[in-house]
């Protein structure tokens, strides 16, 4: 069985966006219809709280320092000793039912952060991104044509990049050049079609395998480099929603949660929903790597 403890009881109306630091060994992640971006240090248990001016996608540490995220409005610096947030573009201004979403860096320090469509009550329209921000500070569309960007993650050699829209079942993988962030030969890397599930956020772990959060169904998927399912972990409440490798060693998988939208009828009988969970897989990640800009 998988060790599941709660390491903070965050009640998250949805939380995402985990990255773990080395250098300070802690876990930053965000509530973002809370607008708040989180640092949980494992050694003392005490989570530091920043709030942000509008909803967030996703962050990660600078190598300068700080920190760089994505709001609904774009791309952000943001330092946590001063609480200043410093605008560097919006590349959706002229997408006003869009916002940011899911994202992280790959392996050489680009910083990526896809978007999503999010007005209640108006058809859904897929004409969100998937961005990459190099160290310049310039954007550029990569994947285009998405209703939810979600699930990012690259393979230990950075060969292989995954991505999924989470209005649909299907996980992609590209072919990735690691010298240009650069994409091409898209293909289904598996397909949840016979369990109706979806995926939300993902990572890689050091043996080259997929670990994805399924929302609405509980579980963390683990997939091998081929798209063959490894194994499935039941968690305890409904609506998981971002995964990452963090510890020491890398050897804990943190799993934020959700209860956006779930009625108390719902909630009944579920442990910790919104919560942050922290798991022993029995294997290990790789480490994030800084943003270079």
């Amino acid at each position: 069985m998988t060790d599941i403890e709660c390491v903070s009881d965050a009640r998250a109306q949805l939380g995402e966006g985990t990255y773990w630091d080395p250098a300070t060994e802690a876990l930053w992640w965000i509530d973002i219809y809370q607008k708040a971006i989180h640092r949980f240090d494992p050694l003392t248990r005490k989570t530091e709280t920043h709030i942000a001016p509008e909803l967030l996608g996703c962050l990660a540490v600078r190598a300068s320092g700080g920190l760089i995220l994505t709001m609904a409005s774009g791309f952000y610096f943001f330092d946590p000793t001063t609480g200043r947030f410093d605008k560097i573009t919006d590349p959706e201004a002229d997408l006003p039912d869009n916002r940011f979403n899911d994202g992280k860096t790959d392996r050489q320090g680009r910083f990526w952060s896809g978007s999503m469509f999010e007005a209640p009550g108006k058809p859904v329209v897929k004409n969100a991104s998937l961005y990459r921000m190099d160290a310049d500070l310039s954007v550029h569309r990569i994947v285009d044509g998405i209703g939810c960007s979600n699930g990012l993650a690259w393979s230990p050699d950075s060969r292989t990049m995954y991505y999924t829209d989470s209005h649909g079942p299907v996980v992609w993988a590209w072919d990735f050049d690691p010298a240009t962030g650069e994409v091409e030969n898209r293909r289904t890397f598996f397909d949840l079609s016979e369990t109706k599930g979806i995926v939300d956020g993902s990572t890689v772990d050091a043996e080259g395998c997929y670990w994805a959060t399924i929302p609405f169904q509980g579980k963390v998927l683990r997939f091998d480099p081929a798209g063959k399912l490894m194994r499935t972990i039941e968690l305890p409440t409904d609506l998981p929603t971002c995964c990452e490798f963090g510890g020491r060693d890398l050897n804990t998988l943190y799993v934020t949660t959700a209860i956006y939208n779930r009625t108390p009828e719902q909630l009944a009988g579920q442990r910790n929903p919104g919560g942050l969970f922290a798991l022993d897989v029995g294997v290990k990640g790789l480490p994030l790597v800084p943003f270079q800009g």
